[in-house]
């Protein structure tokens, strides 16, 4: 059997029982252990199942930690992806930029584009993006304040985007599977960000590559709705050559 007719029977295996051994994989398909750590490095390499010593375990959600631990993650990776965002983008674009701290990042370099109109809920990138001295036309939609995130949320920030319309969205998730989509672990961001997609005429997520691979509880968008993700150079060929087969732009 080969290994990609092997492995995916391996991943079924692990999520129908949970966890399993490096042995009684081995004994199940009747190759060396060898082998078969070789197909789980495969499988956790493409987020489809969790290495553990021994053996490997289905993969749980993820949850996320605080603003302020988050922000420390990846910051250079999350700092030149806000830098590419902007040579992206063209004066006078309307935007949807939701809360996170990889569009964060993104404040200074997009500030520096005129005539931009940009309608967010995060009260930071609104401050920072004024305080950087853009020109732009900002517009913070009003809802439940959540502190830790600087952000709103709930039904009265979705009705306001129903009265918008944006050149793109501009989103930040939680994780990013080829065949499962973008995924957000808060309810509240997940569905600001499909009201967000709803109103916009093409779609851009911003997700460093420690986001691909990982499962969240809330689902955003399919993966055949991106238009473009940006991502940096540590994103591993595997997740690269899936997101070509899926027609979506990659850029690093």
């Amino acid at each position: 059997m080969k290994p990609h007719e092997r492995q995916p029977q391996i991943e079924a295996i692990i999520r129908r029982e949970g966890e399993v051994s490096v042995e009684m994989l081995a004994a199940r398909f009747d190759v060396s252990a060898e082998t078969i750590r070789r197909d789980l490095g495969n499988l956790d390499a493409l987020g489809r199942v969790q290495k553990v010593h021994g053996g490997a375990r289905r993969r749980q959600l993820i949850r996320e930690p605080s603003h302020d631990e988050r922000k420390i993650v990846a910051a250079e990776a999350k700092a030149a992806i806000g830098r590419r965002l902007a040579q992206s983008i063209q004066p006078g674009e309307t935007l949807f930029i939701d809360t996170g701290s990889t569009t964060l990042a993104a404040a200074e370099p997009l500030a520096a584009i005129p005539n931009l109109t940009i309608i967010t809920n995060s009260c930071r990138l609104a401050e920072r993006i004024s305080h950087a001295g853009a020109d732009a036309t900002i517009h913070l939609l009003g809802g439940r304040y959540g502190a830790d995130n600087a952000q709103t949320t709930g039904v009265a920030v979705i009705d306001q985007l129903q009265a918008f319309r944006a050149d793109r969205a501009i989103l930040t998730v939680a994780a990013v599977d080829p065949d499962q989509g973008a995924m957000d672990a808060s309810l509240d961001e997940a569905q600001i960000a499909r009201a967000m997609i709803k109103g916009s005429r093409t779609l851009t997520i911003l997700a460093d590559s420690t986001k691909f691979g990982q499962h969240a509880a809330y689902a955003v968008c399919a993966i055949d709705d991106v238009d473009v993700i940006i991502s940096d150079n540590q994103l591993d060929k595997a997740h690269r050559e899936a997101l070509r087969v899926r027609g979506v732009d990659l850029w690093t």
